[in-house]
């Protein structure tokens, strides 16, 4: 299969450069939340350490979806979700595994990376909805304008995207915990500054969707009357 060819849709076949992507991604996302109990003050502004490789995560995304369309995206979607459960569910299986006699570690481990459920629930159902939202939005925005206003559907899609992702995970991991004014100052300052980060590292981003087009010979343009933008793709019967 050419390269212009794959760029076209077989969805069963994926190329080296996207498997590279896939992989980063899942790294980005791992690293986040393995950092995301660490707080940064900048200025009058707390934020947590996640800020750092999380925003990494959505220009991915855009260049996915730019480059292999929104199918593409969501299969990468699900393999991070996927990688990121795996290693939740192995670290609380490390903490609660008896330590040996030499090991004195154990509350330092535990308190690290000890899971709270209810934090783990908001930050995989957030996950999936801002990331897919992200994608969703990139690929409509594409299919109406073609290549062109790639930087404005790159932003816009990642307010849309991290908006919703903060909206979802801030009430249900704080709800009850902290008041509802610090809630919302966390939702805005959080889209706020990956919105920034977004902007700022933009040239990178179509420097780099420029030269993977021109690696694969081509991008993908999905049919919004075709393509199924949700969770969940839609199997036809054969």
């Amino acid at each position: 299969m050419t390269k212009s060819n794959y760029c076209q849709g077989s969805r069963h076949e994926v190329s080296a450069i996207y498997m590279l992507m896939t992989v980063l991604f899942c790294c980005c996302l791992i690293i986040s939340n393995l950092v995301e109990i660490k707080t940064i003050d900048i200025g009058p502004l707390t934020i947590t350490a996640g800020v750092i490789t999380f925003p990494i995560a959505y220009i991915i995304n855009d260049c996915v979806v730019e480059i292999y369309g929104f199918s593409k995206a969501r299969l990468m979607i699900w393999i991070g979700f996927a990688a990121n459960l795996i290693v939740t569910l192995l670290l609380q299986l490390a903490i609660v595994l008896p330590g040996s006699a030499e090991w004195e570690h154990q509350e330092a481990l535990a308190t690290i990376f000890s899971a709270v459920p209810r934090i783990l629930i908001a930050s995989f159902i957030a996950f999936l909805i801002g990331s897919i939202i992200n994608a969703a939005v990139m690929s409509r925005m594409k299919a109406r304008n073609g290549r062109r206003h790639f930087s404005a559907r790159a932003i816009i899609s990642t307010v849309l995207g991290e908006g919703a992702d903060s909206l979802i995970f801030f009430p249900i991991a704080f709800a009850g915990n902290l008041p509802a004014t610090t809630i919302v100052s966390l939702i805005l300052t959080q889209t706020l500054i990956k919105t920034v980060y977004e902007i700022i590292i933009l040239p990178v981003t179509i420097t780099t969707v420029g030269k993977i087009r021109r690696l694969e010979g081509g991008d993908t343009t999905d049919n919004p009357q075709t393509t199924t933008y949700g969770l969940f793709p839609h199997f036809k019967q054969r």
